[in-house]
């Protein structure tokens, strides 16, 4: 099911270009990197007696599919994703294993979903990319029956995560064109702020809120630590433009940058995220 989102904006031209097309080459590692969120979700979600399940932000559809496995015929999971290449990806993925989810391209700020079609909402960092977050989450309270759950995971600040800007703090000095990250802005660490997370819930019509730190141990092998950076990410999307001696210098600046991380024939580091839940009690606005 395609419904290609008509919205013009930096994300939706990001997530169909060569974000998300990097995404989608890169899905093994980011699948195995953050499967530990994956089972965190999963485990929230089968929990509960919910068996129409949305997954905002999907990607290549990684936690749709184990949601979709565990939950079985009885489930109807749908996953909704703004990037035509990683909804592709997770549509071949769902045909290949022969798991019953089904994946629409959308932007879930303004899709007109059936009101009342879903009782789980749940999304892993899927949410921090919507330029009105507020109108974002009053559409999916319309979609979410009045019994509905919600369950999101979003990255804590960029301060509790030095790992994941280590290659931005490392190439600075050699990439004059980087884009500094605004606090605030759509992107990775919108949710920093745990309080405006809280508002913009409460005021798109979720109640219940419930908003916990967790501190998340992640892997990624070594031999995949170059292609990780310098393919995903701001300095990797800097990178396709850059000459080839310029992009050596900072492919080798970046990754001693990363030695502190490398441990043998693994890259270890702590990921700092919010666990967030919430009800939809309220009537729909």
């Amino acid at each position: 099911m395609s419904d290609t989102p008509h919205t013009d904006n930096q994300q939706t031209a990001l997530w169909n270009g060569r974000a998300g097309c990097a995404w989608v080459n890169a899905q093994a590692l980011l699948d195995q990197m953050l499967k530990p969120f994956e089972h965190l979700l999963v485990d929230a979600v089968c929990a509960e007696a919910g068996r129409r399940v949305l997954d905002v932000g999907c990607g290549t559809g990684g936690t749709t599919l184990a949601v979709a496995r565990l939950l079985g015929t009885k489930a109807q999971c749908t996953g909704a994703d703004i990037s035509e290449p990683m909804i592709a990806a997770a549509q071949a993925r769902a045909q290949r294993e022969a798991t019953q989810a089904s994946f629409i391209c959308a932007d879930v700020q303004r899709h007109a979903f059936d009101p009342a079609s879903f009782d789980t909402i749940m999304s892993r960092f899927g949410v921090m990319f919507f330029d009105d977050p507020v109108v974002a989450f009053t559409n999916l309270r319309r979609a979410a029956t009045d019994d509905a759950r919600l369950h999101c995971i979003a990255w804590r600040s960029a301060a509790d995560n030095p790992f994941m800007t280590t290659a931005e703090r490392a190439a600075a000095p050699l990439l004059p064109n980087l884009p500094a990250r605004r606090p605030g802005a759509p992107g990775q660490f919108a949710f920093a702020d745990q309080n405006r997370v809280a508002s913009i819930l409460e005021a798109s019509g979720w109640t219940g809120i419930e908003i916990q730190p967790v501190d998340v141990d992640c892997t990624l092998p070594e031999v995949a630590l170059i292609g990780y950076f310098s393919t995903l990410g701001p300095v990797g999307l800097v990178l396709q433009d850059t000459d080839e001696l310029t992009r050596k210098q900072v492919i080798d600046v970046v990754r001693s940058a990363f030695d502190p991380y490398v441990h043998g024939a693994d890259v270890r580091f702590t990921a700092a995220c919010w666990m967030i839940s919430a009800s939809a009690a309220n009537p729909p606005r």
